[in-house]
């Protein structure tokens, strides 16, 4: 691993945070998603702004879709949550900040955060160094994925009750990922006890993708590969929907990124929407 990865936060988990929080800067309201903390644990320069990734006309498609999925895993969790689920999985967790913003929720929870050491001591870190503690319902699972180590493993020894369903979430993920490894995810997630549920992106191949959006991302695959990080894996939904049955899954579901914007942009007169056919989610229930 890079010393970025083992000091620092992933750049693709910077970038996340900076949208989310330029979204409150340069977007009218309503707001999809109320999120500065992320900005606030990252602490960029002055200038961040000025950055060619941060320029907010060219990254609009972008931003808001980074904010569809952030607010659709809030809303299912938040309903699971009420219907007695009470323990919540983030997979990748990155710079994830729903423990800090949403305490009335997260309080009834437990929030495990799954995600490389360096990076999540960091977090770990940063949380204190501001003045917002960890609270007793966030529990910290640092996995080293390179080294291989087992995940769920992991989970189990930070207190995840495996007779308890759960909500586990993975976004922004698998692309990076082989299908061997995808579908070992899924097959352990669909092992959860009866009553979890599963919310995972992924990204549709690059010829289903709408057109106007395909240069963007030809220049996101370009960043990753150059960053030794390539997307590797794409689907199509019928296939992904076929996994999810494969690895046990009893009820799946495409959620499309034209649904995502019709549920959360709709009515907006600035523009601010998802591309359609890209970043698609899998709902899967064990």
């Amino acid at each position: 691993m890079s010393s970025q990865q083992t000091s620092g936060p992933e750049n693709t988990a910077v970038r996340v945070a900076l949208w989310r929080a330029m979204h409150l800067q340069v977007d009218p309201p309503p707001h999809v998603l109320e999120d500065e903390i992320g900005l606030q644990l990252v602490a960029p320069d002055d200038d961040w702004r000025s950055r060619p990734d941060m320029d907010p006309e060219w990254t609009s498609s972008f931003r808001a879709s980074i904010l569809a999925r952030a607010r659709f895993v809030e809303d299912l969790v938040v309903e699971q949550a009420g219907q007695g689920v009470s323990q919540y999985v983030i997979l990748g967790a990155g710079l994830d900040t729903f423990a800090q913003r949403r305490p009335e929720v997260a309080s009834g929870l437990r929030v495990y955060e799954v995600d490389q050491p360096g990076p999540q001591a960091w977090k770990q870190s940063r949380l204190l160094e501001l003045g917002f503690g960890i609270p007793s319902c966030l529990k910290f699972v640092p996995v080293n994925f390179e080294a291989g180590d087992a995940w769920w493993e992991k989970l189990a020894a930070t207190g995840f009750d495996v007779t308890q369903p759960a909500v586990v979430a993975s976004t922004g993920v698998s692309m990076y990922l082989t299908r061997d490894a995808i579908a070992a995810t899924l097959h352990q997630v669909a092992g959860l006890a009866p009553g979890s549920t599963l919310a995972m992106t992924f990204l549709l191949p690059l010829e289903l993708m709408a057109p106007e959006v395909r240069p963007g991302f030809e220049m996101a695959e370009k960043g990753a590969r150059a960053s030794g990080t390539p997307f590797i894996s794409f689907f199509t939904p019928a296939e992904m929907l076929s996994l999810a049955r494969e690895a046990g899954f009893r009820d799946v579901q495409h959620v499309s990124a034209a649904a995502l914007a019709e549920r959360y942009f709709a009515g907006r007169t600035d523009g601010l929407r998802p591309p359609y056919n890209t970043e698609e989610f899998l709902v899967a229930s064990s």
